[in-house]
């Protein structure tokens, strides 16, 4: 028997000693250090986070070496085309190859923000980025050094092929409370005060701490070409509050809202009429339905359940139309272009794609990781990708259809709770004529892996 074999069997198999921690490269144990006044403590923490950078660092490292990753055996441009000159491909087959071999090929490359306002850019660490639906901006939430938010729009117009750089603008308020979620909304009103009859804005909702709030903040607010900068449109006082959704069916349109503590609010932004469903958990995710008033709910408890915004929440009445159910508390809901399937993920990692009219799961997606965050979903179903990133700090790239991992992207950054990356993946970033890719958003720094 080799020595060197049996050695690392052993090492492998070493038992787990209460209050000690056995190093597999020195071959013994070493003694956990619980105080806190030690100079140099060793704890558990301490050496998972090691073992964690010194994996990401290794991963960096073969990307800078290894600029074609596949998955799949055989996976290649030449061989894609052959099999498809000689038939023995379909046409939706070879596509979904060939997206799986856009994503293993993008190569990581910095960003450069530029601004009005030299002390803008750069200056906070980036927390939340949302795009609009044409992908030209991007809403984005900054941590400030001395406690609180602010808010920015970044326009990707500058996104070209030659040059990577982006214009960041700031509004000239910030909130001193957390801000949790946020959304893009659209206004359409004949009664509104402003002179268009469509002005696109963000509904913008935040805050953990109680009182909260919703507000409706127009996006020429942060456009330095405006000399007369509105103010916030509207805003609501709310108690604790999760996460928030536009709806954009004309049925309920103007309505957002709210998921609270143990139930759910939608709100006209015109009438300033409410209403309110009780549910017993809080609601983290949400999500309107485009071709139906119907609002689907992802509650603490694990729960997703649908509510049509059309009735009336009267007592007794049973209004949960959908009930689906999760082990775990529902991060982020994210429901499919026809509207037949909806995606959810949980708190325990899990990633779920529900067949809607069966209520019954019909994939699942592994490999994501997540214990006690909120963190969010990206489905891209024109190039069948399915992103998520994970508290571990890595970006994670699933197929939509086989749930196959193509991908995971380490962090630029050391991992930690205030370094988790936020991403924004399409194929028209800047506009109809813009460069497709997946933006990371790390940090102080913003970065873009090119898609082509």
């Amino acid at each position: 028997e080799d020595p060197s074999s049996s050695r690392s069997m052993q090492n492998s198999v070493a038992p787990e000693l209460p209050g000690f921690y056995y190093d597999p490269e020195k071959n013994r144990y070493f003694r956990l250090l619980p105080g806190h006044n030690n100079h140099n403590p060793l704890t558990k923490d301490s050496i998972q986070h090691k073992a964690m950078e010194c994996k990401r660092l290794r991963l960096l490292e073969e990307e800078e070496k290894q600029h074609q990753k596949t998955t799949r055996a055989g996976l290649n441009l030449s061989v894609l085309l052959q099999k498809r000159q000689l038939g023995s491909l379909s046409p939706t087959s070879y596509c979904r190859l060939v997206h799986e071999l856009k994503v293993n090929c993008m190569q990581r490359r910095k960003i450069e923000i530029h601004s009005p306002d030299s002390s803008v850019a750069g200056t906070n660490n980036f927390k939340i980025i949302v795009a609009d639906v044409a992908c030209e901006r991007i809403f984005t939430v900054n941590d400030v050094e001395h406690g609180g938010c602010k808010y920015g729009i970044i326009n990707l117009s500058g996104l070209g092929k030659e040059s990577l750089t982006v214009e960041m603008y700031d509004n000239l308020y910030f909130t001193n409370r957390k801000v949790n979620s946020v959304c893009w909304a659209s206004l359409t009103h004949p009664d509104s005060h402003f002179s268009l009859t469509h002005f696109s804005k963000l509904c913008l909702m935040g805050i953990a701490e109680t009182p909260g709030c919703a507000s409706l903040l127009p996006a020429s607010l942060f456009s330095s070409t405006n000399p007369d900068r509105p103010g916030m449109l509207c805003s609501f006082k709310i108690s604790t509050a999760w996460s928030c959704a536009w709806c954009l069916n004309p049925q309920a349109d103007n309505c957002f809202s709210t998921g609270l503590t143990r139930r759910v609010l939608v709100t006209n932004v015109v009438t300033g009429h409410r209403q309110t469903f009780g549910t017993s958990s809080d609601v983290l995710a949400q999500q309107f339905a485009t071709q139906t008033p119907v609002l689907y709910n992802g509650c603490r408890s694990g729960e997703i359940f649908s509510i049509d915004v059309r009735q009336r929440n009267r007592k007794g009445q049973n209004w949960k139309a959908v009930r689906l159910f999760h082990g775990s508390a529902v991060t982020s809901l994210h429901l499919m272009e026809a509207e037949h399937y909806l995606m959810a993920a949980d708190m325990a990692g899990k990633i779920k794609l529900w067949d809607l009219r069966t209520a019954k799961c019909v994939k699942q997606y592994k490999g994501h990781h997540n214990e006690y965050a909120l963190l969010p979903l990206h489905v891209n179903e024109e190039e069948g990708l399915l992103i998520a990133v994970g508290q571990d700090c890595y970006t994670r790239i699933w197929s939509l259809q086989d749930t196959h991992l193509l991908r995971t992207i380490p962090s630029p950054h050391p991992s930690s709770k205030d370094a988790i990356p936020s991403v924004v993946f399409s194929s028209r970033l800047g506009g109809s004529q813009g460069v497709p890719g997946l933006l990371m958003a790390v940090k102080q720094d913003l970065y873009h892996f090119s898609y082509n």
